[in-house]
This record gives structure tokens, sequence and C-alpha cells, in this order.
């Protein structure tokens, strides 16, 4: 399930949105150790994340196998936004506040939770 959402404009870069969720995450779980990023996360993300928080960073790399291009721990970016693609008002991008999309998607992940409770 999701720890925490960030929205940020298409002019954030990647490193910077993430250390702010980082800020943002890391105080509601202290147990927090590892965390998965993809090469766009390159640079001063793992250093802040290692030193700021103590979370070390795992950068995933493509590997080819028989041709495609496979991310270690990819799928489970993919299959969450695959879940949260299921929802109508999260399919397109119909918000004008990022903080409005922020608050669909914990109602979202919260109503997969519960649903799963249920089975």
């Amino acid at each position: 399930m999701v720890l925490g959402v960030h929205i940020t404009s298409a002019d954030v870069r990647d490193q910077y949105g993430g250390m702010y969720l980082l800020r943002k995450v890391a105080s509601n779980y202290p147990r927090l150790e590892k965390v998965w990023v993809d090469g766009a996360y390159e640079g001063l993300f793992p250093a802040y994340a290692w030193h700021m928080q103590g979370i070390q960073t795992e950068i995933s790399i493509q590997q080819k196998v028989r041709n495609y291009a496979v991310t270690s721990k990819r799928w489970v970016v993919e299959r969450t936004f695959a879940w949260l693609g299921r929802f109508r008002r999260l399919s397109k991008d119909y918000e004008y506040l990022c903080q409005t999309t922020e608050n669909w998607i914990y109602l979202a992940m919260t109503r997969l939770l519960l649903y799963r409770l249920d089975d």
C-alpha cells in the first residue's frame, strides 16, 4: 500500500519531489530503512536520503532479458499505477490542484485496503 504521496508540477525534478516526500513520510514511518527508485533519482537524492533521513536508496537499473528491458522492483510501481487507473477520477489528470489529486489517491488506496480486509 502507498505510504505517502507528493504530486508536483511538471517543472519540478524528480529528485526534489522525492526529497520532499521523504521529509513528509520519514517521521510517520521511523522503521523505514530502504527505498527503491529509478534512474531519475541519481545525483543528490541518495545522499540526502542517507544523511538527512538515514534511509538507504537502491536505484533500479534496466537489464536486458530476451529483447525486453526489465527493471528490478519496477513492477511494484506499475502495479500500483494500474490499481489507481481503475478509478475514473484518477484515470486522467482532471484536477486543478495537486493536493486534490493526492487526496483522491489516498481515498482510492483506502478503498483498496478495505476491500482486501473484507475478503
